[in-house]
């Protein structure tokens, strides 16, 4: 890859010197051929840009977290206590404890 670069280079080179011997005036050189990884010339500017947007939004998300958690949250009203509702007939496997699905 370097080898056909330097090659093409030294062939536009040598067109260029061509050109000036028998026009005898100065030639004008193609531009430099940019890469897609030279073509980056605004980078500082984006990453400016996205850096502050980034900020921006860890600020907005914790501000609106603080926000949501200091209001608290809503509970429910407790249901009426049907007879019906959670009724054991069977003693566990582990033995009876002492009341524990009554107190809820």
């Amino acid at each position: 890859m370097a080898t056909s670069m330097a090659r093409s280079g030294l062939q536009v080179a040598a067109a260029a010197l061509r050109a000036e011997a028998k026009s005898g005036a100065r030639p004008v050189l193609p531009n430099k051929r940019n890469f897609s990884a030279s073509a980056h010339h605004d980078d500082a500017y984006e990453t400016a840009k996205w850096e502050k947007i980034t900020y921006a939004g860890i600020v907005t998300c914790t501000v609106l977290s603080i926000y949501n958690l200091s209001k608290g949250h809503h509970h429910l009203p407790e249901p009426p206590p049907y007879p019906y509702l959670r009724i054991r007939n069977k003693e566990f496997p582990w033995g009876m404890s002492p009341n524990i699905f009554t107190a809820c």
